[in-house]
Protein backbone atom coordinates (compact mmCIF):
# COMPACT_ATOMS: atom_id res chain seq x y z
CA UNK A 1 0.00 0.00 0.00
CA UNK A 2 1.29 3.68 -1.18
CA UNK A 3 -0.91 6.66 -0.51
CA UNK A 4 1.08 10.06 -1.01
CA UNK A 5 0.67 14.26 -1.75
CA UNK A 6 3.69 14.92 -3.08
CA UNK A 7 2.91 18.72 -2.58
CA UNK A 8 6.32 20.10 -3.34
CA UNK A 9 7.95 23.15 -5.17
CA UNK A 10 9.99 23.30 -8.82
CA UNK A 11 13.70 22.93 -7.60
CA UNK A 12 12.85 19.31 -5.83
CA UNK A 13 14.60 16.25 -7.78
CA UNK A 14 13.92 12.94 -7.67
CA UNK A 15 16.91 10.33 -9.18
CA UNK A 16 16.56 6.72 -9.64
CA UNK A 17 18.47 4.00 -10.71
CA UNK A 18 18.19 0.23 -11.33
CA UNK A 19 21.10 -1.42 -9.83
CA UNK A 20 22.63 -4.80 -11.91
CA UNK A 21 24.41 -8.27 -10.24
CA UNK A 22 28.45 -5.67 -9.66
CA UNK A 23 26.14 -3.29 -7.62
CA UNK A 24 23.74 -5.48 -5.84
CA UNK A 25 27.00 -7.39 -4.99
CA UNK A 26 28.17 -3.91 -3.44
CA UNK A 27 28.11 -3.98 0.76
CA UNK A 28 26.27 -0.60 0.01
CA UNK A 29 24.29 1.09 -3.09
CA UNK A 30 21.99 3.64 -3.87
CA UNK A 31 18.46 2.78 -6.10
CA UNK A 32 17.17 6.37 -5.56
CA UNK A 33 17.78 9.95 -4.30
CA UNK A 34 16.08 13.11 -3.84
CA UNK A 35 15.97 16.76 -2.62
CA UNK A 36 12.21 17.72 -2.11
CA UNK A 37 11.51 21.76 -0.95
CA UNK A 38 8.21 19.82 0.69
CA UNK A 39 5.15 22.43 1.44
CA UNK A 40 2.54 21.60 4.25
CA UNK A 41 0.48 19.37 2.13
CA UNK A 42 3.43 17.14 1.62
CA UNK A 43 3.42 13.19 3.20
CA UNK A 44 3.85 10.01 2.09
CA UNK A 45 2.35 6.29 3.59
CA UNK A 46 3.47 2.90 2.47
CA UNK A 47 2.74 -0.35 3.77
CA UNK A 48 6.08 -1.73 2.94
CA UNK A 49 9.59 -1.02 0.40
CA UNK A 50 12.15 -3.48 0.28
CA UNK A 51 14.73 -0.92 1.28
CA UNK A 52 16.10 1.25 3.56
CA UNK A 53 15.68 5.51 3.50
CA UNK A 54 17.88 7.91 4.92
CA UNK A 55 16.65 10.94 5.92
CA UNK A 56 18.37 14.41 6.24
CA UNK A 57 16.42 18.14 7.33
CA UNK A 58 17.83 21.00 6.14
CA UNK A 59 15.30 23.41 6.77
CA UNK A 60 11.84 23.44 7.86
CA UNK A 61 10.49 20.58 9.99
CA UNK A 62 9.08 16.54 9.06
CA UNK A 63 7.23 13.84 11.76
CA UNK A 64 7.69 10.40 10.67
CA UNK A 65 5.13 7.77 12.41
CA UNK A 66 6.57 4.10 12.54
CA UNK A 67 6.01 1.11 14.90
CA UNK A 68 3.97 3.09 17.46
CA UNK A 69 6.82 5.41 17.50
CA UNK A 70 7.16 9.12 16.84
CA UNK A 71 9.65 11.45 15.70
CA UNK A 72 10.47 15.07 14.59
CA UNK A 73 13.08 15.63 12.24
CA UNK A 74 14.27 19.22 12.92
CA UNK A 75 17.00 21.08 11.00
CA UNK A 76 20.50 19.51 10.81
CA UNK A 77 18.66 15.93 12.29
CA UNK A 78 19.54 12.70 10.06
CA UNK A 79 17.50 9.71 10.72
CA UNK A 80 17.68 6.22 9.17
CA UNK A 81 14.69 3.81 8.53
CA UNK A 82 13.90 0.69 7.47
CA UNK A 83 10.94 0.39 5.08
CA UNK A 84 9.65 -2.65 5.35
CA UNK A 85 7.76 -1.64 8.23
CA UNK A 86 4.72 0.02 7.85
CA UNK A 87 6.09 4.60 8.05
CA UNK A 88 4.22 7.35 7.47
CA UNK A 89 5.95 10.77 7.24
CA UNK A 90 5.05 14.20 6.22
CA UNK A 91 5.52 18.28 7.49
CA UNK A 92 5.40 19.11 10.51
CA UNK A 93 1.90 20.83 11.25
CA UNK A 94 3.70 23.43 12.83
CA UNK A 95 5.73 24.17 10.01
CA UNK A 96 4.67 25.56 6.77
CA UNK A 97 7.63 23.57 4.90
CA UNK A 98 10.15 20.70 5.11
CA UNK A 99 13.35 20.99 2.76
CA UNK A 100 15.04 17.58 3.28
CA UNK A 101 16.76 14.99 1.43
CA UNK A 102 16.39 11.48 1.19
CA UNK A 103 17.62 8.37 -0.52
CA UNK A 104 17.02 4.56 -0.62
CA UNK A 105 20.23 2.97 0.49
CA UNK A 106 20.96 -0.97 0.65
CA UNK A 107 23.44 -3.84 0.86
CA UNK A 108 24.57 -5.64 3.72
CA UNK A 109 26.84 -2.96 5.17
CA UNK A 110 23.54 -0.86 5.49
CA UNK A 111 22.08 -3.87 7.62
CA UNK A 112 25.12 -4.05 9.98
CA UNK A 113 24.88 0.13 10.54
CA UNK A 114 21.34 -0.34 10.91
CA UNK A 115 21.93 -2.60 13.55
CA UNK A 116 24.43 0.23 15.44
CA UNK A 117 22.08 2.82 15.03
CA UNK A 118 18.95 1.06 16.32
CA UNK A 119 16.71 1.79 13.37
CA UNK A 120 13.50 0.83 15.50
CA UNK A 121 14.37 3.29 18.28
CA UNK A 122 14.05 6.39 15.32
CA UNK A 123 16.61 8.38 17.36
CA UNK A 124 17.62 11.25 15.17
CA UNK A 125 21.14 11.93 15.15
CA UNK A 126 22.50 15.13 13.97
CA UNK A 127 25.01 16.24 11.51
CA UNK A 128 26.63 19.27 10.04
CA UNK A 129 25.06 20.35 6.74
CA UNK A 130 28.27 20.60 4.75
CA UNK A 131 29.11 16.47 5.66
CA UNK A 132 25.55 15.84 4.41
CA UNK A 133 25.57 18.26 1.71
CA UNK A 134 29.18 16.88 0.49
CA UNK A 135 28.10 12.98 0.38
CA UNK A 136 24.70 13.59 -1.01
CA UNK A 137 26.18 16.04 -4.10
CA UNK A 138 27.93 12.74 -4.28
CA UNK A 139 25.68 10.17 -4.32
CA UNK A 140 23.68 12.10 -7.09
CA UNK A 141 26.44 13.23 -9.59
CA UNK A 142 27.39 9.20 -10.00
CA UNK A 143 23.43 7.62 -9.29
CA UNK A 144 22.66 7.75 -13.04
CA UNK A 145 26.26 6.95 -14.16
CA UNK A 146 27.02 3.28 -15.77
CA UNK A 147 30.49 1.94 -14.34
CA UNK A 148 32.44 0.29 -11.33
CA UNK A 149 33.81 3.49 -10.30
CA UNK A 150 30.55 5.60 -9.79
CA UNK A 151 28.97 2.74 -7.82
CA UNK A 152 32.28 2.86 -5.50
CA UNK A 153 31.88 7.00 -5.12
CA UNK A 154 28.17 5.80 -3.81
CA UNK A 155 28.95 3.47 -1.27
CA UNK A 156 31.80 5.37 -0.41
CA UNK A 157 29.55 8.08 0.49
CA UNK A 158 27.03 5.72 1.55
CA UNK A 159 28.91 4.63 4.29
CA UNK A 160 30.47 7.99 5.36
CA UNK A 161 27.84 9.39 6.30
CA UNK A 162 26.51 6.22 8.06
CA UNK A 163 29.65 6.56 9.86
CA UNK A 164 29.18 9.94 10.83
CA UNK A 165 25.73 9.15 12.05
CA UNK A 166 26.97 6.64 14.33
CA UNK A 167 29.77 8.58 15.41
CA UNK A 168 26.94 11.53 16.05
CA UNK A 169 24.91 8.89 18.61
CA UNK A 170 28.11 8.15 20.03
CA UNK A 171 28.68 11.43 21.79
CA UNK A 172 25.74 11.85 23.87
CA UNK A 173 25.42 11.05 27.64
CA UNK A 174 23.50 7.82 27.14
CA UNK A 175 25.92 6.73 24.60
CA UNK A 176 28.95 7.65 26.46
CA UNK A 177 27.85 6.27 29.39
CA UNK A 178 27.14 3.19 27.19
CA UNK A 179 31.02 3.13 25.90
CA UNK A 180 32.49 3.56 29.08
CA UNK A 181 30.09 0.20 30.39
CA UNK A 182 31.67 -1.64 27.08
CA UNK A 183 35.21 -0.67 27.42
CA UNK A 184 35.22 -1.82 31.29
CA UNK A 185 33.89 -4.91 29.89
CA UNK A 186 36.43 -4.99 26.95
CA UNK A 187 39.26 -4.85 29.47
CA UNK A 188 38.13 -7.67 32.21
CA UNK A 189 37.72 -10.10 29.18
CA UNK A 190 40.85 -8.95 27.67
CA UNK A 191 42.69 -9.59 31.79
CA UNK A 192 40.77 -12.59 32.52
CA UNK A 193 40.74 -14.56 28.78
CA UNK A 194 42.68 -17.22 30.34
CA UNK A 195 39.92 -18.47 32.98
CA UNK A 196 36.46 -19.56 32.89
CA UNK A 197 34.00 -16.44 32.29
CA UNK A 198 31.07 -15.86 32.18
CA UNK A 199 28.70 -13.49 31.19
CA UNK A 200 27.61 -12.34 34.41
CA UNK A 201 31.24 -12.13 35.36
CA UNK A 202 31.29 -9.75 32.33
CA UNK A 203 28.04 -7.99 33.52
CA UNK A 204 29.16 -7.32 37.09
CA UNK A 205 32.48 -5.49 35.73
CA UNK A 206 30.91 -3.86 33.65
CA UNK A 207 28.29 -2.69 36.50
CA UNK A 208 25.72 -3.47 34.02
CA UNK A 209 22.80 -6.01 33.46
CA UNK A 210 23.16 -8.99 31.28
CA UNK A 211 20.56 -7.42 28.97
CA UNK A 212 21.72 -4.28 28.95
CA UNK A 213 25.23 -5.42 28.16
CA UNK A 214 24.34 -7.58 24.97
CA UNK A 215 22.77 -4.15 23.61
CA UNK A 216 25.49 -2.24 24.02
CA UNK A 217 28.04 -4.81 22.42
CA UNK A 218 25.58 -5.04 19.77
CA UNK A 219 25.58 -1.77 19.21
CA UNK A 220 29.10 -0.16 19.99
CA UNK A 221 30.69 -3.58 19.13
CA UNK A 222 28.74 -5.31 16.27
CA UNK A 223 29.15 -8.57 18.13
CA UNK A 224 28.30 -10.22 21.76
CA UNK A 225 30.61 -10.06 24.53
CA UNK A 226 30.93 -14.12 24.63
CA UNK A 227 32.07 -13.46 20.84
CA UNK A 228 34.66 -10.83 21.67
CA UNK A 229 35.91 -13.35 23.83
CA UNK A 230 36.42 -15.72 21.20
CA UNK A 231 37.70 -13.67 19.01
CA UNK A 232 40.74 -12.16 21.60
CA UNK A 233 41.53 -16.01 22.68
CA UNK A 234 42.15 -16.70 19.05
CA UNK A 235 44.02 -13.51 18.29
CA UNK A 236 46.22 -14.37 21.33
CA UNK A 237 46.37 -18.10 20.05
CA UNK A 238 47.93 -16.56 16.73
CA UNK A 239 50.89 -15.07 18.58
CA UNK A 240 52.09 -18.23 20.66
CA UNK A 241 51.68 -20.72 17.24
CA UNK A 242 53.69 -18.06 15.31
CA UNK A 243 56.19 -17.16 18.27
CA UNK A 244 56.71 -20.37 20.14
CA UNK A 245 56.51 -24.40 19.63
CA UNK A 246 54.38 -24.68 22.05
CA UNK A 247 52.00 -27.81 21.73
CA UNK A 248 48.73 -27.01 20.06
CA UNK A 249 47.12 -28.54 23.27
CA UNK A 250 49.59 -26.66 25.52
CA UNK A 251 48.68 -23.22 24.20
CA UNK A 252 44.53 -24.29 23.53
CA UNK A 253 44.83 -24.68 27.85
CA UNK A 254 46.97 -21.39 27.69
CA UNK A 255 44.50 -19.34 25.95
CA UNK A 256 41.25 -20.19 27.67
CA UNK A 257 40.21 -23.32 26.01
CA UNK A 258 39.13 -26.26 27.72
CA UNK A 259 40.18 -29.08 25.54
CA UNK A 260 42.18 -28.96 22.48
CA UNK A 261 39.48 -30.23 20.42
CA UNK A 262 37.11 -27.64 20.99
CA UNK A 263 40.11 -24.64 20.45
CA UNK A 264 41.03 -26.64 17.21
CA UNK A 265 36.99 -26.44 16.16
CA UNK A 266 36.71 -22.91 17.03
CA UNK A 267 40.43 -21.65 15.31
CA UNK A 268 39.02 -23.40 12.33
CA UNK A 269 35.92 -21.93 12.49
CA UNK A 270 37.39 -18.30 12.43
CA UNK A 271 40.48 -18.59 10.13
CA UNK A 272 39.56 -20.95 8.19
CA UNK A 273 42.53 -22.88 9.07
CA UNK A 274 43.93 -25.41 11.91
CA UNK A 275 45.93 -24.07 14.47
CA UNK A 276 49.00 -26.36 12.64
CA UNK A 277 48.03 -24.98 8.99
CA UNK A 278 48.37 -21.51 10.63
CA UNK A 279 51.86 -21.85 12.26
CA UNK A 280 52.92 -23.72 9.13
CA UNK A 281 51.89 -20.34 7.05
CA UNK A 282 53.35 -17.61 9.41
CA UNK A 283 56.62 -16.44 8.23
CA UNK A 284 59.95 -18.15 10.53
CA UNK A 285 62.23 -15.64 11.82
CA UNK A 286 65.93 -15.70 10.08
CA UNK A 287 68.44 -16.61 12.90
CA UNK A 288 71.99 -15.40 12.22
Amino acid sequence: MLSYNLDIDERSTWLRTTPGEHELAQPFFCTEQGEFFARSGFFTERSDKDSYELFYTFDGCGVLEQGGKRTVLHRGSALLIDCRTPQRYRTAQSSSRWHHLWAHVDGPGVDEFAKMLDVGALKPTYLAEPIVRKHMAAIAANLELPGMLPTTVIGLSIHSLLAEMVGSAQTTDESAAGDEAVRRACALIESAYTEEISLDDIAAGANVSKSYLLKLFRKHMGTTPYEYLLRYRITRAKELLAETTDKVGSIALAVGFNSESNFSYRFSKMTGQSPRAYRESCPKPVVQ
